[in-house]
């Protein structure tokens, strides 16, 4: 059976998912295809024709679409929730009373029109909808690989009404404790701080993260935004996750806070420099995010942690790598798997996952998130001869040698091979490299390659021979998903992937899942005595990773970067 999983119901990260009998065969974001970060308002044309494509399927082979996105009841209590919590606004109070599933039968009449474009014809094909956080709940649970009773985890900004998820699986089903619903949403909060700290929202909550570990948590109380008990918690709608004329307005554009916060705590933060008090204010956010929901995790799913020991998590927040850190220190959760990506985009994943699961589909554990399209080395050739820049290039007899060549002599090597990573993380596809023990490497990519600020880090890829001593852990981590503390020993080998508060974001490389960059890392062991290299995403700040041998050329020559490897082919630029 063939099904399509679409993501974009919320109005970004688009995106689309194939599963051919089961088994996940192709997903790519949107963003990737357009060169527009987050593809807002757009659905996954060209994603599903790629995995369409790649999969040798013509529009007509498609048996199922499945959308994760479903009509809420009026009985249900999340349309009254929301009616009754934004009761200051009440238009929007009674929309969702009477009007409650007007952005669900927008999204059908959006799909339909796509799958026009495609080439399917709506009415020879089943079309499927998925409560939004089911989809989340599916895409880690059905592809963790675990298969005994597991707890189920979902925070994100919202769904339909939906913000946070908790639930569990067990023979394939899953299975509703608690839901929450907006405006009481963790990731709406931390979203509306991310506002509020100068980055946009839905995109900069990484950076807010990043950040924090510069600042004091204690320094400022901001326990006002929130008010929680061990059973539940309520935002402050007079200061974040407010609507309509409670919004402040700055330059035209309204934000997900209020004057009244502005009031409290000084103006919004301007500018990509850490200033007093806003690092301070980042640090307490995200220990407010932490304990919140680690309270809540361990009062709805600490039964059954202490059962099962196994979690899954997915949801926007399940990106913020510190608060994985803090939920596998718990002592019940023996292992934690959080989807690659766990944002909205993972979505399609999770809703064919979920109606594949359905239709009686043996689904198995995503081993890796290389699911996106690759090109052959005379593909590479080709857009080098077609570039306007006219770059110089050479065939390589071993790409990975060569590369560690340049990387050992302190240089940032662009790498781009194979299938694109499914997900925000680069995983050693389309990286930015460098060598962690080179000193200032990662300044001289923020400044000179990546345009962004200095203050964000870089994040080790090491060997799976190496990792158990460099983490202090077994803990599985093939997707970059989770910070561990670095160990003392290592701390002045690979100084450069070290964050300000000792700890790493790592990605645990093992040669099955991707045998060229193991191979490369191995070389460069042999010339550093490291198995550990810098990644970053292959793109530009603001911009989408890079898809194709053009963009990655692109890229190049918008930067300062002095070496491109794609596939068996080096490039480099005139003098």
């Amino acid at each position: 059976m063939n099904i399509l999983g679409l993501s974009g119901a919320v109005g970004h990260d688009a995106s689309a998912a194939l599963f051919v009998d089961g088994e996940l065969v192709a997903a790519a974001e949107e963003e990737r295809f357009l060169r527009d970060k987050h593809a807002k308002g757009k659905f996954p044309l060209h994603s599903s024709r790629f995995c369409l494509e790649f999969a040798g399927l013509q529009p007509s082979a498609i048996d199922i679409v499945a959308f994760p996105y479903s009509p809420i009841s009026l009985w249900s209590p999340a349309r009254w929730h929301y009616a009754r919590r934004y009761w200051y606004a009440p238009d929007r109070a009674l929309l969702a009373i009477f009007n409650g599933n007007r952005r669900y039968r927008r999204n059908v009449r959006g799909v339909m029109e796509m799958l026009g474009k495609l080439g399917v014809d709506p009415d020879n094909i089943s079309f499927r909808a998925v409560e939004h956080h089911l989809a989340h709940a599916s895409s880690a649970y059905h592809l963790s690989g675990f298969r005994e009773k597991t707890a189920i985890l979902g925070i994100d900004g919202k769904g339909e009404y939906a913000t946070t998820f908790f639930g569990y699986g067990e023979n394939g089903h899953i299975h509703k404790l608690k839901e929450f619903y907006d405006p009481d949403s963790l990731g709406g909060l931390y979203g509306a701080l991310t506002d509020y700290l100068g980055f946009e929202m839905l995109d900069g909550e990484f950076k807010v993260m990043g950040m924090a570990p510069y600042g004091d948590p204690d320094k400022y109380d901001l326990s006002r935004l929130i008010k929680y008990d061990r059973r539940g918690f309520r935002i402050n709608t007079r200061l974040a996750n407010v609507i309509g004329m409670r919004r402040y307005k700055e330059n035209g554009k309204g934000y997900y806070f209020s004057r009244e916060l502005v009031d409290w705590l000084g103006p919004k933060r301007q500018g990509d420099a850490i200033d007093d008090p806003y690092v301070d204010y980042a640090a307490s956010i995200q220990k407010l995010l932490e304990e919140v929901s680690l309270g809540l995790i361990e009062y709805y799913l600490g039964d059954l942690l202490k059962e099962t020991g196994k979690l899954c998590f997915a949801g926007g927040v399940a990106l913020n790598v510190k608060l994985n850190q803090r939920i596998i220190a718990m002592p019940d959760v023996q292992e934690l798997f959080v989807q690659p990506a766990a944002s909205d985009a993972g979505t399609a994943i999770g809703a064919a996952s979920y109606i594949a699961n359905e239709m009686g589909e043996t689904l198995h554990k995503m081993e890796h998130a290389y699911l996106g399209p690759c090109y052959t080395t005379e593909q590479c050739i080709a857009a080098c001869e077609a570039h306007p820049q006219r770059p110089l290039f050479e065939a390589l007899y071993n790409a990975a040698a060569r590369a560690a060549d340049l990387l050992a002599a302190g240089n940032p090597v662009a790498w781009f091979q194979g299938r694109m990573e499914f997900g925000p993380r680069a995983l050693g596809n389309r990286s930015i490299l460098g060598d962690p023990g080179t000193a200032a490497i990662a300044d001289r990519i923020n400044e000179q390659i990546k345009y962004r600020e200095r203050w964000r880090p870089f994040c080790p890829s090491m060997l799976d021979t190496v990792a158990a001593e460099i983490l202090q852990t077994d803990h599985p981590s093939p997707f970059m998903t989770f910070t561990f503390d670095v160990a003392e020993s290592w701390k002045s080998r690979i100084p450069e992937v070290v964050h300000e508060d000792g700890t790493a974001r790592a990605q645990i490389v093992t040669r099955d899942t991707n045998p060229r960059y193991y191979a490369l890392i191995e070389e460069l062991e042999k010339r550093t005595g490291n198995a550990v290299v810098l990644n970053t995403s292959l793109n530009r700040r603001g911009e989408p990773m890079v898809c194709s041998p053009e963009d990655a050329l692109n890229m190049f020559f918008g930067s300062d970067l002095e070496y491109l490897i794609m596939e068996d082919v080096l490039v480099t630029k005139r003098a």
